[in-house]
């Protein structure tokens, strides 16, 4: 295989919407759900292969609002997404300027080598970039059953293509229900 070979790699989705499709309020979490971020973060870090590390693909505002504390990840190295930044910012492996650049990373030889998954963590742009990308295949999206104000939005996405999954495989069915707040593990998979 010559270096500017691409070995594709699975490209994911994951967010958590509430009614409206609302993802985030003035830089935060609209709510506050330490299961549901515990099972964002298993879901990000989690590899099948002993070795292999997930690249983890954020836009410059997600990443700039994400709680230093979850930092570092396990299994993961960082993309951020930004045509302003000079460097790479703390925490983070790399900086690209665009998504498909990033995506390009992942699936060149050497690093290629050691990734097993693209997830993908947002904003808005970014999400919709991936949806479009053919090598999307999963969207992992938390159903938040209730209303919140929110000023960042979970793009739209044809429910024809992407297929809701009933019993997806390591994810609880069930209805979960944090401080009050009632909320769903779900996951569409791209349908060929």
């Amino acid at each position: 295989m010559k270096p500017n070979d691409e070995i594709q790699k699975p490209i994911r989705l994951i967010a958590a919407a509430c009614r409206n499709m609302g993802i985030g309020n003035d830089g935060r979490l609209p709510w506050n759900l330490p299961m549901e971020f515990q099972y964002f973060l298993n879901t990000i870090t989690a590899v099948f292969k002993p070795g292999k590390k997930n690249l983890i693909i954020w836009g410059k505002h997600s990443w700039f609002t994400c709680p230093e504390s979850v930092f570092p990840l396990a299994n993961s190295l960082n993309v951020v997404l930004s045509k302003k930044l000079m460097s790479v910012p703390k925490h983070a492996h790399y900086l690209c300027e665009e998504f498909a650049s990033a995506v390009k990373l992942a699936s060149r030889l050497p690093l290629s080598d050691h990734i097993e998954t693209i997830w993908i963590l947002g904003g808005t742009r970014v999400y919709k970039e991936a949806l479009e990308h053919p090598w999307c295949d999963l969207i992992y999206l938390t159903d938040i059953m209730a209303d919140f104000d929110c000023d960042v939005f979970f793009p739209s996405f044809d429910q024809n293509i992407y297929k809701k999954q009933n019993n997806y495989p390591g994810v609880p069915n069930e209805i979960q229900e944090e401080n009050g707040i009632k909320f769903r593990f779900q996951v569409f998979r791209k349908e060929s």
